[in-house]
């Protein structure tokens, strides 16, 4: 079994994260936190962290034997079946996205409103309220999905790279000399705690930051053995590039079926919290059982035996 890259897995994830509470820093220190004026771009830029990491130290500090390009998965994909990994991961997470808040409602932790109350409060304060105001917002709504789960995950594909070429791209597969369940689940922490310098602020986990940072690496977690699970039985990381975009074009799902007025506790509802986790689980036990996950000879491990072997003979 191949050793682990020590100094190049050290380095990325000190710089992905130093570099992510770098960007943030001025959120911080303006106590302004997520109400700054550039807390957007500052957030949009930490999405590039842990692609700007895995250039540094695929560049300059830890070169990999078998090239840039294949280790790092920036190929379409291999094998007969690649398309079919994209196509799970353009349409399952964000399906997972949509469904979660309905399935939160049944513990009775999220406000439902199928008249959807709380989507018309925001058609008013913007301003588009009164011409819809004797129409039903059902088709708005589906309308909304469906060009969500087409051209979301497109629209997203830029920053979510930036996050996914160094979480699947770089990490994941150095991570394999320990074993596919380990490795996903060490690269979902790792990606988890990345999110904290904007959790702690109160993003996406409003009502406890501090917990949040731990539901955060949980949710990391489950989504990361599926985006993790494309990238090693294609060799590629555009499927999770595509996974990552479709999940993030839903995340106003929240808003959508919510009643007007009601506040949404992520740690308990929705694909974030504890009831919707159980989602995630399904998905994931369904590979299993369908002998699926773990992949049986990922092309990572068969490239870096390759690499390993010629480097070896020369």
């Amino acid at each position: 079994m191949a050793a682990l890259n020590w100094r190049g897995l050290g380095w990325f994830v000190g710089l992905s994260i130093g570099l992510a509470w770098l960007c943030c820093m001025p959120l911080w220190l303006s106590e302004a936190g997520l109400a700054h004026p550039l807390a957007l771009p500052l957030m949009l830029a930490m999405m590039f962290t842990p692609a700007l990491a895995t250039l540094i130290v695929t560049r300059w500090i830890s070169p990999p034997a078998e090239g840039v390009v294949q280790a790092t998965g920036l190929g379409i994909g291999k094998g007969r079946r690649w398309g079919w990994y994209w196509l799970f991961a353009w349409t399952v997470p964000g399906l997972i996205m949509v469904v979660s808040p309905f399935f939160s409602a049944l513990f009775g932790v999220y406000d439902l409103d199928l008249s959807l109350s709380g989507f018309r409060a925001l058609l008013n304060a913007a301003g588009a309220g009164d011409a819809l105001a004797n129409l039903s917002l059902w088709p708005i709504v589906i309308a909304q999905l469906g060009v969500g789960l087409i051209a979301g995950p497109l629209l997203n594909a830029v920053p979510v790279f930036g996050e996914e070429w160094g979480w699947r791209g770089y990490l994941l597969p150095q991570l394999l000399p320990l074993g596919q369940w380990p490795a996903l689940i060490i690269s979902g922490v790792i990606w988890g705690v990345w999110h904290a310098p904007i959790i702690l602020l109160g993003y996406n986990y409003p009502t406890n930051p501090a917990l949040g940072v731990v539901m955060m690496t949980v949710f990391c977690v489950l989504v990361g053995i599926l985006l993790g699970w494309t990238r090693l039985a294609t060799g590629s990381v555009w499927p999770a590039v595509i996974g990552h975009g479709s999940i993030n074009a839903f995340g106003g799902a929240i808003a959508l079926f919510a009643r007007e007025g009601a506040t949404v506790d992520t740690i308990w509802a929705t694909a974030l919290g504890i009831t919707g986790w159980p989602l995630w689980l399904v998905v994931i036990a369904l590979l299993v059982l369908a002998r699926q996950l773990p992949v049986a000879d990922p092309p990572d491990a068969q490239q870096r035996r390759s690499a390993l072997m010629t480097h070896s003979s020369i």
